[in-house]
């Protein structure tokens, strides 16, 4: 698959008629569907972490060689666009690409929308750099392995919503913007969390103020999604920078040793599942 570039704005430019979006819409498999809602919740996915998601029960060569096909019949109809970098170097294939929405893709769930009378958030992100990709991939990530591991064992993911979804309002006139927003349960309980993915590029005096954030919504006492306050989990790319994260929050106003976790982000499902275990055999 030959990738479109677009240096800002992640559109193919070309104009799509309605026609056209309305007869696509007829010969959309489920998992089209899927896959574009997927792209609409998280803003940007590789084209690994789609095949991972949607072609699990697919095995051997079979599994990249239909998730080849699929991504570029959606490519091809301005459903999807890919950016013209990869990600991880070059290779073969669209496993390694990025993927957003597209003109048709938009148009698409817009419909859906509409005829199933859902209040469904359609988006395409705006200007894209390269600190962006990064962020956005890794919170597109948290989502896979959760879903992944949610297949495996004995919890349900009831909720994901990257930002902008995932954004509320603060009880002061503006609003929390964490990176996600996240429920997951097991039997009669469910955990809520906030969730800041950092990429060690924020300075301290920016987390503090983000942190700080946070522990005013809980003085102002201000309820999150649930009517509950969603814990926050900072997942951390290097055990160097979780002191950093860590000795931030030390310092903070209570009640921040309850209500901030750092974990590194290849730990973060292991231990949110964990922790959603230990409060369910209580």
């Amino acid at each position: 698959m030959t990738p479109r570039a677009f240096p800002s704005t992640p559109s193919s430019g070309r104009r799509v008629r309605s026609a056209l979006v309305v007869a696509l819409a007829e010969t959309l498999t489920d998992r089209e569907w899927s896959i574009l809602a997927t792209v609409n919740r998280l803003r940007l996915v590789t084209g690994l972490q789609l095949e991972r998601l949607h072609f699990a029960e697919l095995t051997g060569k079979s599994r990249s060689v239909v998730r080849w096909r699929v991504l570029k019949r959606l490519v091809d109809a301005q459903a999807l666009t890919p950016l013209a970098r990869r990600v991880g170097g070059s290779l073969r294939g669209s496993a390694q690409l990025t993927y957003a929405l597209d003109t048709a893709g938009e148009r698409l769930l817009r419909l859906r929308r509409n005829l199933s009378q859902t209040k469904e958030r359609i988006r395409r992100p705006g200007p894209i750099g390269d600190r962006f990709v990064a962020h956005t991939l890794a919170t597109s990530e948290l989502y896979v392995q959760l879903v992944e591991r949610s297949r495996a064992e004995s919890f349900t993911l009831d909720n994901f919503q990257a930002e902008p979804a995932a954004w509320w309002p603060n009880g002061a006139g503006g609003w929390m913007k964490p990176d996600a927003y996240l429920s997951i349960s097991a039997g009669k309980f469910t955990d809520h969390w906030w969730v800041e993915v950092d990429l060690a590029t924020e300075a301290v005096p920016t987390l503090r103020g983000k942190f700080l954030a946070y522990i005013d919504f809980v003085s102002l006492g201000q309820l999150g999604p649930g009517d509950v306050v969603p814990r926050v989990l900072v997942t951390v790319p290097t055990l160097e920078r979780r002191e950093v994260v860590a000795s931030v929050v030390t310092k903070l106003p209570a009640p921040a040793d309850e209500l901030f976790v750092v974990v590194l982000h290849d730990e973060a499902v292991g231990w949110l599942t964990a922790e959603l275990s230990e409060a369910a055999h209580e």
